[in-house]
């Protein structure tokens, strides 16, 4: 019995050890810019990563719209974040990344009322699904809301990006992309290759760098630049939603051992504001700091292709 309380003590110490020197050790955006005057869109800010990066960037005074699913939990945000902030403008729109359609309706009505856009943070996606499910389009719901809602979306709001150069693009990506060892960019939807929640949001995690590295090729000299970001291990909603035993099992490792939402908040912040970054296009980030990516993840022909 006595070595038993032991060894729980001896975990219970190791796992506090593990979290204090993980915590102290993660990247912080140490820019102060200040925002006045411009527009940036923050997808999925209604909780979490995406929450903490819209509260950081009204601070600045940046206009900021949160483009959410649900609209009254993120007008319930939106004034926490004006009560905080003492910024009021701060509003929300309604995007469902999953939804071809909502995205094409959100960037219309943004085409017909924004004359620029300053900073575009793809943040919103989803976790891991326990079986496949398929989007309104016919298409892998992971892959719907976490990469082709996002690309959609950013190549309809293109012009507007380069109307307000130099401006910035920041699409979440994750460090879970080293997992996929091979992309067939032609079965995106799992239509031949064996389908497991995991490996679906692995391979959208890889296509948001990818997206980052290829938007950044192209759009090089416009004055607008994109970035791939990895948040860290964070403890976040998404490790719970419809996830198998694996991913709540991470969940429960995130909430004990993980970042809280601000600190995974900081390198998309950093990436949003700093100086230092404005010089450098379609790179992966993670703490903060320039990181290499997967093999595949640096392979100009497959980002090409996707």
């Amino acid at each position: 019995m006595m070595l038993l309380v032991w060894i729980c003590i001896v975990v219970a110490v190791c796992m506090l050890v593990v979290k204090l020197v993980y915590r102290a050790q993660h990247g912080k955006c140490h820019s102060k810019r200040q925002l006045h005057g411009q527009l940036v869109i923050v997808t999925g800010a209604s909780a979490g990563i995406g929450l903490e990066t819209a509260k950081d960037l009204a601070r600045r005074g940046a206009r900021v719209i949160m483009a959410c699913r649900d609209i009254s939990k993120a007008q319930k945000v939106a004034d926490e974040i004006i009560r905080c902030t003492g910024n009021r403008e701060v509003e929300v729109q309604h995007l469902d990344t999953s939804s071809l359609t909502s995205v094409r309706s959100f960037a219309k009505n943004i085409i017909a009322s924004e004359s620029k856009i300053d900073i575009l943070v793809n943040n919103a996606g989803m976790g891991a699904l326990m079986q496949q499910k398929f989007s309104e389009d016919d298409l892998d719901l992971i892959m719907a809301t976490n990469h082709y809602g996002p690309f959609l979306l950013t190549n309809m709001l293109g012009k507007l990006l380069k109307e307000g150069a130099p401006s910035r693009v920041v699409c979440l990506s994750s460090t879970l992309h080293h997992m996929v060892s091979k992309l067939d960019p032609d079965d995106l939807n799992f239509r031949r290759q064996s389908y497991k929640g995991m490996k679906a949001y692995n391979l959208s995690k890889l296509c948001n760098l990818l997206f980052a590295k290829e938007l950044g090729s192209r759009l090089k000299g416009t004055g607008v630049t994109s970035y791939s970001v990895h948040p860290g291990i964070v403890n976040t909603a998404i490790f719970f939603k419809n996830q198998p035993l694996l991913g709540q099992f991470f969940g429960y490792l995130a909430g004990i051992m993980g970042k809280n939402a601000a600190a995974g908040a900081q390198t998309s912040i950093y990436c949003a504001v700093d100086e230092e970054a404005a010089k450098e296009t379609g790179l992966y980030y993670s703490d903060c700091k320039v990181t290499a990516p997967s093999k595949i993840g640096q392979h100009n022909g497959f980002a090409k292709k996707l």
